[in-house]
């Protein structure tokens, strides 16, 4: 890939999520909670696939 910048900035910015997720899911109510682990699981699978892509590409 061409632009490893952008892909390392949205990697660290899918864990992040899912970290904050993690971290503060006691504060978080329940139906956003869900629809966030979602969305951030989409995208921590979306980094890996990417991560993955590059090493191929």
């Amino acid at each position: 890939m061409e632009n490893t910048e952008s892909l390392v900035i949205f990697i660290i910015v899918s864990f992040a999520l899912a970290l904050v997720l993690i971290l503060k899911k006691d504060t978080i109510s329940q139906p956003i909670r869900k629809y966030l682990a979602l969305f951030a699981l989409f995208m921590v699978i979306c980094s890996f696939v990417l991560l993955v892509m590059s090493f191929f590409g």
